[in-house]
């Protein structure tokens, strides 16, 4: 069954007492499946005062033990989508969607980057956790923002009636490799359970927002290097995608991928099976070349 919730619940957690406190560093979804002990990190929290006028404030983002808060891989994303802001703008998207929204960190930082310049964009997100659909309009309303939140699975019985129009998309998938018995279990486990190699959810999302993007739709996806994005991209390269990579970010628990896609009718032309090697060893270069950028 698919649960509609609209953005009408108290901004005060529905929930109780907030997990982790909110002077600790969020854990990545790495450290929930390997069970690392808090402690074992820097647990002091910062936040850029020069994003925080135009992305969620983390202090205002609601929270539930079996919800995934913001960590290293929401701030990559987010970052990804502020690097491109401009091009987001000059996009003109209608109808912007998030699959797997959790906290609601990143949708609400979505629509606080395009709404003084798009005011009349739609914002839709999924989340297969019905807690997590509840924190998500817990976080839209703290930031006085709105989007259409539904609990199903990626975008089931949504496929439909929003086939072709999508034109922003972006998923923080379940991407730590799991045994496959892991995926699609109940609450928190839900956000980060990947299966073999991390990509079991990843490759369900992919025909759905294949189906769902517009002519027009741009895909942001964060992935590990342990998912082998250059397989994704191949994998959406032979649906007609070109792609990149955004933001590169390496840490302590995880190497961490955004890549952006968008359709291209050169690609399409493409023989792909005679070019796969080619194309792997272009994207290699390319993950190099943005390894190399972070560390000088």
């Amino acid at each position: 069954h698919t649960l509609l919730f609209h953005s009408a619940v108290p901004v005060a957690s529905l929930f109780g007492e907030i997990y982790p406190p909110r002077n600790f560093r969020r854990l990545p979804k790495t450290a929930f499946h390997q069970k690392l002990d808090p402690l074992a990190f820097n647990l002091q929290w910062t936040v850029m005062s020069e994003m925080t006028s135009r992305t969620a404030d983390i202090m205002r983002v609601s929270s539930h033990r079996e919800v995934y808060e913001p960590c290293d891989d929401s701030f990559a994303l987010v970052d990804a989508l502020l690097a491109d802001q401009t091009n987001l703008i000059n996009h003109n998207p209608k109808l912007c969607m998030e699959i797997g929204c959790g906290s609601g960190y990143v949708i609400t930082s979505l629509i606080l980057l395009l709404k003084e310049k798009l005011p009349n964009v739609h914002y839709l997100a999924t989340d297969t956790n019905p807690i997590a659909a509840r924190v998500t309009n817990e976080t839209l309303q703290a930031h006085g923002v709105s989007a259409e939140v539904v609990c199903t699975d990626i975008a089931s019985c949504l496929e439909e009636r929003l086939a072709g129009l999508v034109d922003v998309m972006v998923v923080n998938p379940p991407y730590v490799p799991t045994p496959e018995y892991e995926v699609g279990m109940e609450g928190i486990a839900s956000a980060w359970a990947g299966g073999e190699n991390g990509r079991s959810v990843i490759d369900r999302v992919l025909p759905v927002v294949d189906r769902l993007l517009s002519e027009k739709g741009w895909f942001y996806l964060v992935t590990l290097t342990s998912n082998y994005p250059s397989e994704i991209c191949l994998v959406m390269r032979k649906r007609g995608y070109a792609s990149r990579i955004v933001v590169q970010r390496s840490t302590e628990e995880e190497n961490l991928i955004i890549l952006k896609f968008w359709r291209d009718k050169d690609e399409e032309g493409v023989d792909k099976e005679t070019s796969s090697e080619s194309f792997m060893k272009q994207f290699s270069r390319s993950l190099s070349s943005f390894m190399e950028k972070q560390w000088r």
